[in-house]
């Protein structure tokens, strides 16, 4: 048997096997951790653990938001190219749909100096702009392209 003392200096008398469940320091504490000291360590580990899934979902969202953008990229080319095919324009707007979520929407610009039933030079710079558009997150997210063009320009009679 172990004799041990407490704050009162009673004799305690303690079975050995309770010696290695519960040891008793120099001065009578017991050893471990305490409650407050195992609940600022949850605390820690658990605001850790939230920074750490906050990071993860915001590089999720950037990357869906970095794809989008490609795609609107893709897009808008796309539809300049095929605008840019022929040599002869009307003035004003187009637009449509790519079927993926994607709008797009051109836009043919007349020069200033060219009205109706005016002498049309043979070759004009157009001005050609293809906006695409799409919808992220609950809001609208556009990327536009422009370019110009030597090209004949049509302007109708009505």
């Amino acid at each position: 048997m172990i004799v041990a003392s407490n704050i009162e200096s009673e004799l305690i008398l303690l079975p050995e096997r309770l010696k290695l469940r519960f040891p008793i320091s120099y001065n009578g504490c017991k050893r471990g951790f305490t409650l407050i000291e195992i609940l600022v360590a949850m605390m820690i580990l658990a605001i850790s653990l939230v920074v750490i899934l906050q990071l993860f979902s915001a590089g999720l969202k950037s990357s869906g938001l970095s794809d989008n953008y490609t795609r609107a990229i893709f897009h808008a080319r796309e539809k300049m190219e095929e605008l840019l095919i022929p040599d002869e324009f009307n003035c004003g707007f187009l637009e449509g749909d790519f079927g993926d979520g994607f709008i797009w929407r051109a836009e043919i610009v007349c020069p200033d100096d060219a009205e109706e039933g005016e002498a049309v030079p043979p070759e004009e710079l157009i001005t050609i702009r293809v906006g695409v558009s799409w919808k992220e997150w609950g809001r609208r997210k556009s990327f536009e392209i422009s370019t110009i063009k030597v090209g004949k320009l049509i302007l109708e009679d009505t």
